[in-house]
């Protein structure tokens, strides 16, 4: 992982992350932070552009950011984007001490951080 960074992207997570920030006009630029709720303690939420906050990755000419006081819960792990004819969606592969959820966009830290 880059120097400074907190979050891996996979090949696939950073393709599409290009492709969105493109057809939103915000070439290289998406902006991903974490909600409360959902399947487990927090859900990712993907928005094109430089919205706010520090930037947490670098692939493939993206860079995403996220607000700088979540970044800790986002080191270590996996951004990645799984798509298909009826549709896709960005997945977290989780890391050590994370439990991720059955639908693959919502984690938990054990102990909660």
């Amino acid at each position: 992982m880059p120097k400074g960074h907190s979050l891996r992207l996979s090949a696939r997570a950073a393709a599409e992350l290009g492709r969105q920030a493109a057809v939103a006009g915000t070439p290289g630029l998406i902006h991903l932070d974490l909600v409360e709720g959902g399947c487990a303690r927090w859900t990712i939420r993907v928005r094109p552009g430089h919205l706010a906050g520090v930037p947490i990755a670098r692939a493939d000419g993206v860079t995403l950011y996220a607000p700088a006081e979540q970044q800790e819960l986002l080191t270590g792990l996996t951004l990645d984007y799984r798509g298909d004819l009826s549709g896709g969606g960005f997945l977290v592969r989780p890391g050590d001490g994370v439990a991720s959820c059955a639908c693959g966009a919502a984690f938990s830290r054990s102990p909660e951080r």
